[in-house]
C-alpha cells in the first residue's frame, strides 16, 4: 500500500505557494490604483470628467456618432422586423388546421 506522505508533502508545498501569492495581492507587484500618478480617492464626477464651464458644450468623441447612428438603425430594424415576422407557433398552426377540418366537416354534412 503506497504511503500518504508524498501527497501530504505536495499539498503542503502547494498551500504555502498559494498563501504567499495571496499575501502579495496576486503576485503582480504594486497595486496600479495606489501607484503615484493616480488619485487617492474618486472626485465624484462620472468617468472623472470635470464639468464644462457654463455656456460650453462637450465635444463629441470620434466613436460616438457612428455608435449612436448604428444603435438607432438597429432598434428600428429590429422593431419593424420582429413585428412583421410570420406567426409560426404550434398553437396558431393547430388553430388553423382545426378551422379547416371543421369547414370540411360542415361541407360534407350538407
Amino acid at each position: 500500500m503506497p504511503s500518504v506522505k508524498p501527497f501530504a508533502t505536495a499539498a503542503g508545498a502547494l498551500r504555502s505557494r498559494v498563501s504567499s501569492s495571496l499575501r502579495t495581492r496576486g503576485g503582480h507587484g504594486p497595486n496600479p490604483f495606489t501607484t503615484p500618478g493616480h488619485q487617492e480617492r474618486p472626485n465624484g464626477y462620472l468617468f472623472n470628467r470635470l464639468p464644462q464651464p457654463p455656456g460650453q458644450s462637450r465635444k463629441w468623441e470620434d466613436w460616438e456618432l457612428p455608435c449612436y447612428i448604428t444603435s438607432f438603425f438597429t432598434i428600428v430594424i429590429l422593431g419593424v422586423g420582429l413585428n412583421a415576422k410570420p406567426d409560426l407557433t404550434l398553437e396558431t398552426w393547430a388553430h388553423q388546421e382545426a378551422l379547416k377540418r371543421l369547414e370540411l366537416e360542415s361541407t360534407d354534412a350538407e
